[in-house]
Parts: C-alpha cells; structure tokens; sequence
C-alpha cells in the first residue's frame, strides 16, 4: 500500500519576504506619507529661506544669506526668539508643577475612582483648544468672574488678558492633559513598594519624595517636558488670541510675515528656526535621559 504524502503548506508570505523584506513592506507605508507630508515640504521651507523677497509679496528665485543674516542682526527678532523660549519655558514649568501631583494621585488610585479620573484628564482633548481659548477669555476678561471676585472683596484686580500673563494661563491649561499622559507614561519605574521601604526606614514623606519619588519619575517628566515645550513654542492660536496681538511669539509672527506682510522668504526663515529649537530640545531630551539611566 502506496502512502500519498499531505501537498507541502505553501509558505508564509511573512518567511518569504525574510525580516528585512517584511520591514520594508510595514514601513514603506509610512516612510511615503512622511516624505510626501513632512520631509518634501521641509525642503522646501528651507529652499524659500534663502529665496530673495520683493515689495508686494514677491519672492525672486536667488541663493542669499540675507534672511538669516538679518534675523540676528535686528534686534527685534532677537528678542522674540528669546521672549518666545523664556515664555516657552515658563508654560512648560507652570504645566509641571500643576500636573505632577494630579499624575501621582492618578498612578496611585484604582478601580473606578482611577477610570473616572482618567476620562476627567482625558476628556478637555476632546474640546477644540479654540473652544477652550475663548472659554478663558470669558474667564479672564474685565467684566469675567475673576475679576469680579477680587474687585468684590476691595483690590484692584490685574490685567489678566492681552499680556503674556493670559497667554501663559491659558496654555498651560491647555498642556495639562499633555503633561499628565506624559507623566504617566514615564511612572513605570516608580515602584510603592520601595516608597514603603523608605517609610520604614524611617525616612519622612518630604525626604521620600525627594530621594525615592522625584528620581524615579524623572523620565515622565522629561518627557512631558519636552512635549509640553514643542507644543508651547509651536502654538499659535491661543498666544493670538489671549495676547491680543501685544506678546509677539514666534508663532504669530511667522503668520504675520506669511499672511500680513506676504514676506515668504522671512516666514520660512523664522520657521527653520523652529525646527532648530526642536532639534536643540530632542538633544537635550536624549542628554537627559542618558544622564538618567
């Protein structure tokens, strides 16, 4: 009796293709809409920042270092690259400091109470940050709660919209969601059962925190740090809107010299160098985390 042998099960186009194939194949995808959406148009933004600007929104095809050269030589800019990082920098430590005790409550609490917390952290992302500035206009303005509740009790109340006080209120309202995630994320190392040990050995809550808590969440807040900074420096609807054209960031004023003045070459100057100030971020991100580990 002759056996018949099974026909061979043809091979899985997985094992065909070979690792290196089948990473080809997963990543062409997003490597093509990469090119297409971010890297092309960044060439070009680059190539524009050397082009040469004429009176009436033209732009004459040349090769010059005019446009950078005078960023730096006018004082003006200078001061809003400055202003736009300090400021940046003043959200990103404001949002921190509001977020860190939420996360840690959050990464502490469970079962409902951790479900119901988190759909509150989550939920202000559902809601335009359009939507949002105009709520803190509402809040802020002369005639808003605020105000009326210290004019209410005797004082003076501050100005608290079109300066950099409202823009940086409002976006680091707006960041917080960011931060909180961010925070979250990096609290994988942060372990209740060394804090336990460190309460056993008689540390107090104060020296815990500094000597347990804080290292083991200092890749959450890198993170988050650096998150909330892009965004900070990137935003643009939010410090228009609050600063009511008087805090001058790099962001409106690569939408005025866009929009208004139809100064290209000018708008893709000042925005290259926000991608170097990202570039400068990413490599402090890495530095710190290196420092960490």
């Amino acid at each position: 009796m002759t056996a018949i042998s099974a026909p061979a099960a043809p091979a899985a186009p997985s094992l065909a293709l070979g690792r290196t194939g089948t990473a080809t194949v997963l990543l062409l995808p997003i490597a093509i809409i990469n090119t297409i959406g971010f890297i092309l148009p960044v060439l070009n933004l680059a190539r524009m920042s050397f082009n040469e600007a004429l009176t009436g929104g033209g732009v004459r095809e040349a090769f010059t270092l005019a446009n950078w050269a005078g960023l730096f030589a006018d004082s003006f800019y200078v001061e809003l690259i400055l202003n736009s990082i300090t400021v940046s920098l003043g959200i990103t430590l404001a949002t921190l400091v509001v977020s860190y005790p939420i996360a840690l409550y959050l990464h502490r609490s469970s079962g409902r109470w951790r479900t119901v917390l988190t759909v509150l952290v989550i939920s202000p992302l559902l809601t335009s940050a359009v939507v949002r500035t105009y709520g803190w206009i509402a809040l802020l303005s002369e005639q808003g709660p605020i105000a009326s509740s210290i004019a209410a009790v005797g004082l003076t109340p501050p100005r608290l919209m079109f300066n950099t006080t409202g823009v940086v209120i409002g976006l680091t309202e707006i960041l917080m969601p960011y931060m909180i995630l961010s925070l979250l994320a990096g609290f994988g190392r942060l372990d209740p059962r060394v804090e336990e040990a460190a309460m056993t050995l008689g540390a107090p809550p104060a020296k815990t925190f500094w000597r347990v808590i804080l290292p083991l969440t200092l890749p959450g807040i890198a993170l988050g740090c650096l998150l909330c900074f892009v965004l900070a420096v990137s935003s643009f609807i939010t410090p228009k809107l609050l600063g009511g054209g008087r805090v001058f960031l790099l962001a409106t004023e690569i939408y005025d010299q866009a929009i208004v003045t139809l100064n290209w070459p000018l708008a893709a100057t000042l925005s290259m160098l926000v991608l170097i100030i990202f570039g400068a971020a990413l490599a402090a991100y890495a530095r710190v985390l290196r420092a960490i580990e």
